[in-house]
């Protein structure tokens, strides 16, 4: 039997189609550096980008920034000028931009093939289905205290998945930085049922939602 927390995470994935659960047949040119995301878990305009990264097979740094976050949302605001999320920033090309669609359209054209999936095609709808999935299940938008690592955790998972989607709230709201390693059917990386943990800080791996769950309270707090 899935735990009741498995369940409203699969519910509220439904509400969105299960979008970002594959990754595209012909990919782009790979970045040769991460590029970096400041974003937080129950935002539909986070969500749309990070369907983008797992269609493109992005590795991507998340900065989570939960509401009443103190670590990455005040960098936000210096770089960009505002609040606003999401934020992408490409080393690799030196952009910086806020706006999830230009954002989105960025993406398939620098490392797609400027095409996007039919889930982000969708107008309104899409936002929509966005929105309700955050409203069924909200967790992830505000900060607890919590260490600091001194090296971003590795995540491996994917957008469309409800196990993933725990592990990110767990570590969204409790602002620990992480690597995405998206590995969704199609990837370049073997894709799991379930999502991986490494913290290179401890050289602890961890796999499945509760366990890393539990993993990130002993070892970072934020219960």
């Amino acid at each position: 039997m899935p735990s009741l927390r498995l369940l409203s995470a699969t519910i509220a994935s439904a509400a969105r189609g299960f979008a970002g659960s594959k990754v595209a047949d012909k990919l782009g040119p790979r970045p040769a550096r991460p590029l970096e995301l400041y974003e937080f878990e129950a935002c539909p305009f986070c969500r749309k980008v990070r369907e983008m990264i797992t269609w493109l097979d992005l590795e991507v740094v998340v900065y989570p920034c939960p509401k009443g976050g103190k670590r990455y949302r005040p960098q936000v605001v210096d770089r960009g000028g505002k609040a606003q999320f999401p934020y992408l920033v490409d080393p690799n090309t030196n952009t910086e931009m806020y706006e999830s669609d230009a954002i989105i359209a960025y993406l398939a054209q620098q490392y797609g093939t400027g095409q996007l999936p039919t889930s982000l095609r969708l107008g309104p709808a899409t936002f929509v289905s966005a929105a309700i999935s955050s409203w069924l299940r909200p967790a992830g938008t505000f900060a607890v205290d919590s260490g600091l690592p001194e090296q971003p955790l590795v995540l491996r998972g994917y957008e469309g998945s409800p196990a993933s989607r725990l592990v990110r709230e767990d570590l969204c709201r409790r602002e620990l930085p992480y690597l995405l390693q998206p590995n969704a059917p199609g990837s370049s990386r073997p894709t799991t049922a379930k999502p991986q943990l490494r913290d290179p800080n401890t050289g602890i791996e961890v796999a499945g939602a509760d366990r890393i769950s539990a993993y990130l309270g002993e070892t970072y707090g934020g219960h």
